[in-house]
């Protein structure tokens, strides 16, 4: 059920999210058909809004998926319904669809795409855990090959990431790491991840199966700013394990410190390398003017 203050621009009109209504003949339902967006708002603020617009003008040309409006137009109906929220701080998901069609694969069954922009809140793991450090397995489950979908559309196809979660919750764990085909570590069920090695921050290239992560590129960014070491680069298990920290990154999780990996304690959690970062994407967001 939706949360009770969730607020939905839909079909031109701002409505409670429970009240927003879409077709059961929507090929993002049926077929998994459309692509997405997460994107966070600070004192009703977007950030990074034209990065994540971007992105999903470039999912929807992936996948031949027209957009309904401009991005600009998008961006008004995003800052229209962040401001008509109940609360200054929250998350967006903009949703685009291939949209109504008869029963079948086929795209071209499907007139025009289907849109809408959902505002509500999002902790992705608890206080503790981010206080603390979150306990994270390796799934069993493995990332879509970059042959099968490229990991740099964020599609409405998530089945796969769903049951590594699953084995995270039965295991009594946080979140799950899922590796590709070829056993090298790609993401989290709905995050990026950063290991600090000998003062070093490493990341796992797109090419390997990770997100292209807006909020990965600006942990890239600020790593910069502070001199530290960072760059992308294949890791296995092993440098999970032996790390000298971790830690997860996303729209929806933010930063989350990692204090466990398949039992295996870290080092440090959080960590001094943590602690700097998270300090300055505190900054990032307080001087935020890409709304």
């Amino acid at each position: 059920m939706a949360h009770e203050q969730a607020l939905c621009w839909i079909d031109d009109e701002l409505v409670p999210a429970a009240q927003a209504r879409i077709s059961v003949l929507d090929h993002g339902l049926l077929y998994g058909d459309g692509v997405f967006e997460g994107i966070r708002f600070y004192k009703r603020r977007c950030f990074r809004l034209g990065a994540h617009l971007q992105r999903l003008h470039h999912s929807a040309r992936a996948i031949g998926l027209q957009l309904p409006f401009t991005l600009a137009q998008m961006a008004d109906h995003i800052r229209a319904t962040v401001d008509a929220a109940a609360f200054e701080d929250g998350y967006l998901r903009v949703v685009v669809t291939r949209g109504v069609g008869s029963l079948g694969l086929d795209p071209r069954r499907c007139s025009r795409p289907g849109y809408f922009v959902l505002a509500d809140t999002l902790a992705m793991v608890d206080q503790a855990a981010r206080e603390q450090g979150a306990r994270v397995i390796i799934a069993s489950t493995r990332r879509l090959a970059l042959d099968g979908l490229d990991p740099r559309i964020k599609s409405l196809n998530y089945l796969n990431h769903i049951l590594a979660r699953m084995e995270a919750n039965l295991a009594g764990a946080d979140e799950a790491i899922l590796l590709n085909q070829a056993g090298r570590v790609t993401e989290g069920s709905a995050d990026n991840l950063f290991i600090v090695r000998d003062g070093q921050l490493l990341t796992p290239p797109v090419i390997d199966g990770a997100l292209a992560g807006i909020t990965r590129a600006v942990m890239l960014e600020l790593a910069q700013q502070a001199g530290i070491p960072a760059r992308e680069q294949s890791l296995a298990p092993y440098d999970l394990y032996t790390a000298d920290e971790l830690f997860l990154t996303g729209t929806g999780a933010e930063l989350i410190p990692v204090r466990e990996v398949d039992g295996r304690p870290l080092p440090a959690c959080p960590g001094p390398v943590f602690h700097r970062l998270q300090a300055l994407y505190a900054e990032a967001i307080a001087a935020n003017t890409d709304v």
